[in-house]
This record gives structure tokens, sequence and C-alpha cells, in this order.
């Protein structure tokens, strides 16, 4: 089974101010789509047309660099459209708001660490909010890796991510990356980050 190019669940509009439609349109139908594409020429004939991506990304080492850049661009993609949503932002509950005030000192000092991680990253790159044994940590990746993969510094399950690739926020904010992080906290689904964080448990 070819992997294909998941349908995002609100308009490419539906993210503005914050996050502009070109940008989305962009993103999802060119860039996503290509890794894709790549992603899917690079294990034709193999055995990993039989895995899900998250296994692929798990056994990351075994693979060409093809695939490590394209699966982990599907993977990491495939997430961030997902945890971000029209009207959303405003705080976590439940469980996941227990944690990050037990894990991460509370929501302020979180999100002062998270944008840290996401401004200083090198280049381009994701920065993450992951469930690392029964535990909430923040880490950032270079390219398309992500913390799945066997081949980072630090690992866990992927909760939370922001893409600061130029990419992701060049034609709305240019080279004001701080800008755009901290406006992605707007557009967070905290009901999807708080079941991808109980899963992970």
């Amino acid at each position: 089974m070819a992997f294909e190019l998941p349908k995002i669940t609100y308009a490419y509009n539906a993210l503005e101010p914050h996050i502009d439609a070109r940008t989305m349109e962009i993103h999802h139908t060119k860039h996503h789509q290509a890794y894709i594409t790549n992603l899917n020429n690079a294990i034709a004939g193999t055995d990993a047309e039989q895995l899900s991506i998250e296994d692929i990304c798990k056994n990351i080492s075994k693979y060409p660099m093809p695939v490590r850049n394209n699966g982990g661009g599907h993977y990491n993609h495939t997430l961030f459209w997902s945890i971000m949503g029209p009207g959303k932002g405003g705080n976590p509950s439940g469980k996941l708001a227990e944690a990050i005030n037990n894990d991460l000192g509370g929501l302020d000092k979180f999100k002062e660490e998270f944008n840290k991680a996401a401004t200083t990253r090198f280049g381009s790159g994701w920065a993450w909010l992951i469930v690392k044994e029964a535990k909430l940590a923040v880490c950032s990746t270079p390219n398309q890796d992500n913390p799945l993969m066997d081949i980072v510094e630090v690992k866990g399950t992927p909760v939370l991510g922001i893409d600061v690739w130029e990419h992701a926020y060049y034609l709305h904010y240019q080279n004001r990356r701080p800008d755009y992080c901290t406006a992605f906290w707007n557009v967070i689904n905290w009901d999807e980050v708080s079941r991808r964080y109980e899963a992970a448990l």
C-alpha cells in the first residue's frame, strides 16, 4: 500500500491570521505531497511497503537517507496538521495540564522552553513535546527527523510539534521565526494533543 496525502479537516484559510491560507495550501499540497511521492519511490518493491510510517521511523537506521528524509517528512506533517485547528488555542486541561505542571513546571515555563527549542533550532527542523518514560519533555530535531527515530539524541513519542522549516512560515513572517512560534499557540488543538498524550502513556 502506497502512502497517501492525508486530508486536512479544516479549510486552508481556517488558521488565519496566525497561519495564512497560501502557506497552508503550498505546505500541504506541494511540500507534504512531495515527501509522500519520494517516500513511495524510495520504498517501492521493499518490505517497507507493508509497514506503518511509525514502524519505519522507529527503525530508520535500517533505511537509506531518502526514506529517513521523506518518511520523516510524511510522519511529521501528518502530526502537524492534526494538532492544529480553527478556534483552538487556549490552555490544555485534564491529565495533560497536570503533566505539564508536574513535568515541565507549568504552562508558561513549558511555552518558554518550547519556543526556545523552536527558535534556536539552527537551519531547518522541528521542536517537539514528547512522552519519554511516562513523562513530558521538550526537544528539537534537525531536518525531518523526529523523536520516534532510533538515530536521534532524545527519543520519545511526539504529541505536539512545530515545523520551523522556512516553508512553514516565510510567506507570512519572512525571517521572524519567533513571531510565527508565538502565533502557533493560538491554533493548537489541545484535545488532539491530549488524545495523543494519553495514547502514548
